[in-house]
C-alpha cells in the first residue's frame, strides 16, 4: 500500500496542496483529477522519488516495482520491439547473468536462470511486445524498424509500450491517451482493466476514467481528497457539494439550458435507434456533469454564424492522398447548416486528410472541392499550436484578427478561457501544451465560423475545459466535422458518424459501442487473414447470385422485427409532433386569462397524457430495436 499522512508540497512559494492524508491499496486503481497546475504530476515525481514532501509523511513497501512512461525517447538505433522489451527490467537481466553462466560454463547456473525464466514468461516475451505494439497501432513490419526512425509522437506511444511491458506492481500512467487515436485508447482501456497490479492515472479523458478507475483522487484548494468509485461517481458528490452554493446557482442554469435546447434538438430527430440508445443515456447524465462544473474558470460561446448557405461544403468524386499514395478513393461528401459529423476509422485510414481537404489546406489528387461563398472555415489541427507567434501574448494575437477592438473587450473574451489579469500579457512561449489549445480555440471562436473542422480538439485540455468546449459545441448554431478519441465529446456533439476506412467514406449505422465491436471484428478478420489457409479450412466461396438469394431470405426472416421498428419509429416522430404543438398552444399569454381556465386545464391533462404516451412510444422503439439486434 502507499501510505500520505498530513502530505504537503509545494513548487516555489506556491503550496500545491497541504494536510491531505490517504492511503492506495494493492490493486486499486486510482485516478487524478484536478485544474492544469494542481500537482497531479508533482504527486507522480514524489511517488518515483524526484520529489520530496515539504511536510508529512509518504511510505510504501520495500522493493516495490514501480514503472511509468518516459518523458523522452532516446534516439537509439536498435529494433522497436527490443526497445519495448527492455521495459521488462528482470528479464534483461537474467539474459545478461545467461550470458555470463554460458561463457563461464556453468551448468547448474545455466538450469537455474532457464527455470527463473520460465517463472516470468521470458520465453513468450516477444510475442507479448508484439502485442503491446499491435494493440497501440504498430504494424507488424515497423517491429524491426529502428527507434530513431519513428516521429515524435509514435516514440511516445514505444514508451507507453514498454511502460505497459514491465511487469510492475504500481504502473503510474500521466495522459496516456494524447498522443493516441481511438483505436488505441479502446484497446489500451480493456487492457488497463485487466492490469493485476495498483494503476495511478492522470487522465482528462471521462469516458476512459470512468472505464477504470474505482477510486478519483481530487486536488483543489491546495488540498487532495480521495473518493470511492469511478469519475461519474466522484462527479456526483462533488456536484452535491457544490450545489450548495448558492453563488454558483446562475450559472448551473444557465449550462443547464444550454443542455436542454441540444437535448430538444436531438429528440426532434429522432431517426437512428441505435445512436438514440446511446445519447439518450449519456443525455440522463449531461444535467448533472453540468452541475459538477459550475465553478469552472472557463466561460464561452461561439455567436450566431448568422445566414448560412447550403451546402456550406462539398467534395466530389476526390481521391485523397499523397504523391503516387491514394488513401481515400472516388468519395464524396456534402456538408449542410446544422450537419454535425464525427469521423471514425483506424489509424492511418485518412480521417486528418479528409480534414485538411475539407479545410483546403491539401487538395484532392483527382475530383473537386467546391465551398460556398459566404463560407467560414474554423480549423483546428495540433499543427496549429506551433503556429502561433511565441514571443508575443494572447492579447496581441486577438488584436490580429481585430484592429479595432478596445483592450477591455478583447480582455473579457480572453477571460471565457481563463487568462486573466497579467495572463493576457505574457508571451506565449513558456505556455503549457494545455493554454497553447486554449489560445488557438479562443482565436477560432473569435472569428465567427460557420464550419467547424476539429482535429482531435481535446489533447492537452483538462476535464473543465472539454466540458467547457462541450457545452459551447452543443450550441454552435453552424456545421461541424470532428476527429477526436475523446469518445465523451462524439457523444455529447456530434450525431452523424461516417467511417473511414479501408479506401471509402460511408455512414457508420451505429454509436461507439458499436464501433467498439466492429474494431474487435476486423482485428479477428486481420489476424485470419495473416494465418497461412490450407485447402482443407477454406472457406468455400459463394456466388453473387446465391448471396442475392441469401440476403433475401435474410430480409424475410427478420421483416416482422424491421416492421416494428418502423412502426414504434413513426409512433414516436407522430407523438414528438403533437407535443410541440402542445406546447406552442400553451405558450400563447391568451390561454391564461381567467375565461381561458376550463381549456388551460384540458390542455395541461393532454400534455401530462402525451408525455406518458411518449415514454411508452420510445420504450416500444429502444425494445424493438433490442429484439431486432438479439435476432440477427
Amino acid at each position: 500500500m502507499l501510505n500520505f499522512k498530513n502530505i504537503a508540497l509545494r513548487r516555489g512559494v506556491n503550496v500545491l496542496f497541504e494536510q491531505s492524508s490517504f492511503t492506495l491499496h494493492k490493486g486499486q486503481k486510482v485516478g487524478f483529477t484536478g485544474a492544469n497546475g494542481a500537482g497531479k504530476s508533482s504527486f507522480f515525481a514524489l511517488i518515483r522519488g524526484e520529489l520530496h514532501l515539504d511536510s508529512g509523511d509518504f511510505s510504501l513497501p520495500p522493493n516495490l516495482e514501480i514503472a511509468h512512461v518516459a518523458q523522452e525517447t532516446p534516439p537509439v538505433a536498435c529494433s522497436a520491439i527490443d526497445y519495448v522489451i527492455d521495459g521488462d527490467q528482470e528479464l534483461r537481466r537474467l539474459q545478461q547473468q545467461l550470458d555470463a553462466a554460458e561463457q563461464a560454463q556453468d551448468g547448474l547456473k545455466l538450469a537455474e536462470l532457464h527455470g527463473a525464466l520460465e517463472v516470468i514468461g521470458g520465453y513468450t516475451a516477444g510475442a507479448r511486445a508484439s502485442r503491446l505494439m499491435n494493440g497501440l497501432g504498430f504494424r507488424a513490419e515497423q517491429e524491426a524498424n529502428p527507434v530513431n526512425a519513428f516521429s515524435g509522437g509514435w516514440r511516445m506511444r514505444l514508451n507507453l509500450a514498454q511502460a505497459l511491458m514491465c511487469r510492475s506492481d504500481v504502473l503510474l500512467l500521466d495522459e496516456p491517451t494524447n498522443h493516441l487515436d481511438l483505436d488505441a485508447v479502446i484497446w489500451l482501456q480493456d487492457w488497463l482493466c485487466k492490469y493485476p497490479g495498483t494503476l495511478l492515472l492522470i487522465s482528462h479523458d471521462r469516458d476512459f476514467l470512468d472505464a477504470i478507475t474505482d477510486h478519483i483522487v481530487h486536488i483543489e484548494q491546495q488540498r487532495a481528497d480521495i473518493y470511492t468509485g469511478n469519475y461519474s461517481a466522484f462527479e456526483k458528490m462533488r456536484a452535491e457539494k457544490l450545489a450548495q452554493q448558492q453563488s454558483a446557482f446562475q450559472k448551473q442554469q444557465r449550462e443547464i439550458a444550454h443542455i436542454q435546447s441540444f437535448v430538444d434538438r436531438f429528440k426532434a430527430q429522432a431517426t437512428k435507434a441505435r445512436q438514440a440508445q446511446s445519447r439518450i443515456k449519456a443525455l440522463e447524465r449531461m444535467e448533472l456533469i453540468a452541475q459538477a462544473h459550475v465553478d469552472s474558470p472557463f466561460d464561452f460561446s461561439f455567436p450566431d454564424p448568422g445566414r448560412i448557405p447550403n451546402p456550406l461544403l462539398s467534395i466530389n468524386k476526390a481521391d485523397i492522398g499523397y504523391g503516387d499514395k491514394i488513401i481515400i478513393k472516388q468519395t464524396g461528401l456534402s456538408i449542410s447548416p446544422g450537419d454535425r459529423i464525427g469521423l471514425l476509422g483506424p489509424n492511418g485510414a485518412g480521417k486528418s486528410s479528409l480534414i485538411k481537404v475539407l479545410a483546403g489546406e491539401m487538395q484532392p489528387l483527382t475530383g473537386t472541392r467546391e465551398a460556398a461563398e459566404a463560407l467560414k472555415i474554423g480549423y483546428f489541427a495540433q499543427h496549429q499550436l506551433e503556429q502561433l507567434h511565441l514571443d508575443e501574448n494572447p492579447l496581441w494575437h486577438v488584436q490580429q484578427l481585430d484592429k479595432q477592438a478596445s483592450e477591455k473587450d478583447i480582455r473579457n473574451f480572453l477571460g471565457g478561457f481563463d487568462f486573466r489579469g497579467d495572463k493576457v500579457l505574457e508571451a506565449v512561449k513558456p505556455f503549457s501544451g494545455g493554454e497553447k489549445a486554449r489560445l488557438v480555440l479562443a482565436l477560432l471562436v473569435y472569428q465567427n465560423p460557420n464550419l467547424l473542422l476539429l482535429d482531435e480538439p481535446t489533447n492537452h485540455l483538462d476535464l473543465e475545459m472539454r466540458h467547457a468546449l462541450s457545452v459551447a459545441l452543443q450550441d454552435f448554431q453552424g456545421a461541424m466535422v470532428v476527429v477526436s478519441h475523446d469518445r465523451h465529446l462524439l457523444r455529447s456533439v456530434t450525431d452523424q458518424l461516417l467511417l473511414v476506412a479501408e479506401g471509402k467514406v460511408q455512414p457508420f449505422d451505429g454509436d461507439l459501442d458499436d464501433y467498439r465491436n466492429w474494431l474487435t471484428e476486423q482485428k479477428k478478420i486481420d489476424n485470419k487473414s495473416q494465418e497461412p489457409e490450407s485447402a482443407a479450412n477454406a472457406v468455400p466461396s459463394v456466388s453473387r447470385k446465391d448471396q442475392r438469394k441469401l440476403d433475401a431470405e435474410r430480409r424475410q426472416k427478420f421483416k416482422p422485427l424491421y416492421d416494428a421498428l418502423k412502426k414504434a419509429e413513426s409512433q414516436v416522430e407522430k407523438l414528438l409532433a403533437q407535443q410541440k404543438q402542445l406546447e406552442a398552444q400553451l405558450a400563447d399569454p391568451a390561454l391564461y386569462a381567467d375565461t381561458e381556465k376550463n381549456r388551460l386545464k384540458q390542455l395541461i391533462e393532454s400534455k401530462a397524457q402525451l408525455a406518458k404516451d411518449l415514454e411508452q412510444a420510445e420504450m416500444a422503439w429502444l425494445d424493438a430495436e433490442e429484439q431486432l439486434e438479439n435476432a440477427q
